[in-house]
């Protein structure tokens, strides 16, 4: 049978056919993409409200330049301050379950960096001199300037930052396996794809919190090597936490740029004079002591170099004594400074 299309044109009715069998798999393409991307956004919702309920705030909240930042205070009130940083993928909690007890002495004050944890992050482009920036405020607020300030990772990078821009905020730095050198190979595809139109939405909204929690703990196993991972870190470390879409981009943005962050900052570590102890271990397969540690011990001019023999990227879970040992020796020099 044959009939006029709109056009007036004659088709023969298979074409007809045809077109309504292309037309219905469009529209059950479309159907199937739409319910993805609700599907996704059900998952990505279930699993961040997941991590909030299983891991909600455990400290206090201050208001620094209209951001919020969460953090906590463990020790002796009115011992030294001593700021501990974590580094990339975690909160507060990864350091305080290693050294809470180890630093009760002193007045801990355990900071979610800006975006991660439970801290917010402001909007714009970030860099550890923002970060910086606003951690020395941070410290202002708290009454707690001047505080020695301990960074693991890329919380040593950070904490880096803060003693060259901010010298009035730190008066000593105990870092920990840290990042410190533009050379830490290059961004995993992950990070970079987070922040790409569309395929960003798709890896925070769907992959991340589908996935993501399956590869946590293999990713902490990795790091830890050679050395244990201890039990139950993942819930000690309050570590799915970084499953939420927030926290996942704020530290995918931080990562995506870390040569370029750390090549913004290596040239100035000569500025950095206040005493510092750097703590490494030399089958760190994270970031390499021989490439990060070693030479910015050699630049900074009052730094020492202790290397932890079969230490992982994770020394202080394993090592306390060692990260106590640093810390009264930064604490002893600068009780001795003039």
């Amino acid at each position: 049978m044959r009939k006029r299309d709109w056009n007036g044109r004659w088709r023969d009715g298979r074409c007809d056919r045809a077109g309504a069998v292309s037309g219905a798999r469009a529209r059950g393409l479309v159907l199937f993409l739409f319910a993805l991307a609700v599907g996704s956004l059900v998952v990505s919702a279930a699993a961040s409200a997941g991590a909030g309920a299983a891991y909600p705030p455990t400290g206090r909240f201050a208001e620094v330049d209209d951001v919020r930042l969460h953090f906590m205070e463990t020790g002796r009130a009115d011992g030294p301050p001593v700021l501990v940083l974590h580094g990339a993928t975690g909160n507060l909690h990864e350091p305080r379950a290693a050294l809470e007890d180890a630093l009760s002495d002193v007045r801990a004050i355990w900071l979610d960096r800006p975006g991660l944890g439970w801290s917010a992050r402001p909007s714009g482009r970030w860099s550890p001199e923002r970060e910086a920036a606003l951690i020395a405020a941070f410290l202002a607020a708290i009454d707690a300037e001047g505080a020695v300030v301990m960074g693991h990772s890329w919380g040593a990078a950070i904490t880096l930052r803060l003693a060259m821009d901010h010298p009035e905020a730190a008066s000593g730095l105990v870092l920990i396996a840290p990042a410190s050198r533009a050379w830490v190979g290059e961004a995993a595809l992950y990070n970079r794809a987070t922040h790409w139109p569309l395929i960003g939405t798709l890896v925070t909204r769907l992959i991340v919190p589908t996935i993501g929690r399956a590869r946590l703990e293999a990713g902490a196993r990795s790091a830890f090597a050679p050395e244990p991972m201890p039990e139950d870190y993942v819930k000690d470390t309050r570590l799915p936490l970084i499953l939420r879409a927030s926290a996942w981009k704020a530290n995918a943005a931080d990562m995506a740029n870390v040569n370029t962050h750390l090549a913004a900052q290596e040239e100035r570590y000569g500025e950095i004079v206040q005493p510092t102890v750097i703590l490494a271990g030399p089958r760190d397969t994270v970031v390499f002591t021989d490439r990060h540690a070693g030479p910015t011990a050699q630049t900074l001019p009052n730094a020492e170099l202790v290397l932890i023999d079969g230490a992982g990227h994770n020394p202080h879970h394993h090592h306390q004594d060692r990260i106590i040992q640093a810390l009264d020796q930064v604490l002893s020099a600068i009780a001795a400074a003039p």
